[in-house]
């Protein structure tokens, strides 16, 4: 058994690691309502507008189509990987490196796939064994719809130009604080809604169809990307509060058995001096 100097230590140590998780707990629960608040309000929005150009788009002759509906033989395809830029969250990064790493070799085997990351911990893990052509993880200091539209701005004209057949979204979707859905959304081009068409209704457009479609499509795509890191931004705080609750509870377990341990091994101890005591005073009278 260890003596009560290192079991002293180690209740200090836990104690000690124990008020750093509950700290960081309550930073991350702050966070999370605020980022919560704003996901939440935005959802609804961005998933209309997506659904509503979709339909759009569909409609338009084919010879009339959007640049941004493209549909071409799949060669070459860029996944886009929005993780964190600070550990300390459970899974959350690990699913998401995890869900990368099986498009590029179960799904697109056979195909180049290249990754943009959004997020510190997607580039240094994707880094090392794959092609990752930019990383925007400095967007997260200072998260903006100007600061997000630019990367899809970036991605536009990497899909437009020929560069990428096919775009795709990697994010974990918030759900609440203890459930992150891992998303993987096609980006560009667009698929049209199957089943329904949006624009069939007997609508005057003014200017032309194409032309709406061609000013709000680009619009839409950034909003998407907005959303998909904003839930991501959400899911973050709301993995990390989870993970530091868990942590916090083990510490205090991992504390109290020590506890327990340090007045075993003292009682013990006084045990032990109690019957020296006895033991030479008895010496002394025989």
């Amino acid at each position: 058994m260890a003596n009560l100097k290192e079991i002293r230590n180690r209740i200090a140590s836990v104690s000690s690691t124990m008020q750093i998780t509950s700290a960081m707990k309550m930073v991350s629960a702050a966070k999370l309502k605020k980022a919560q608040d704003a996901i939440t309000a935005m959802r609804p929005y961005a998933d209309k507008l997506t659904e509503l150009l979709q339909g759009l788009s569909s409609s338009l002759d084919s010879d009339s189509g959007s640049k941004y509906s493209d549909s071409r033989e799949v060669e070459k395809v860029l996944v886009v990987a929005i993780t964190s830029n600070r550990g300390l969250c459970g899974a959350f990064n690990s699913n998401i490196i995890k869900q990368c790493v099986s498009r590029a070799h179960e799904v697109y085997g056979n195909k180049q796939v290249d990754f943009l990351t959004i997020g510190k911990k997607a580039n240094d893990l994707l880094g090392k064994k794959h092609t990752v052509v930019s990383d925007h993880s400095p967007v997260f200091d200072d998260l903006t719809f100007e600061n997000v539209a630019v990367i899809a701005e970036n991605l536009m004209e990497r899909f437009t130009s020929g560069e990428y057949d096919r775009i795709e979204l990697v994010y974990n979707k918030f759900k609440n604080a203890a459930t992150q859905t891992v998303m993987t959304e096609q980006f560009l081009p667009l698929e049209p809604i199957e089943g329904e068409n949006t624009g069939s209704a007997d609508y005057i457009f003014e200017p032309s169809k194409a032309q709406i479609v061609e000013q709000l499509i680009p619009k839409s795509l950034k909003t998407q990307l907005f959303k998909a890191v904003r839930d991501s931004f959400a899911s973050e705080h709301g993995a990390r509060m989870t993970a530091m609750h868990k942590a916090t509870d083990n510490a205090t377990e991992l504390r109290d058995q020590l506890k327990l341990t340090y007045n075993k091994a003292r009682q013990a101890a006084i045990t032990n001096e109690i019957l020296e005591i006895v033991g030479g005073a008895e010496a002394l009278n025989n």
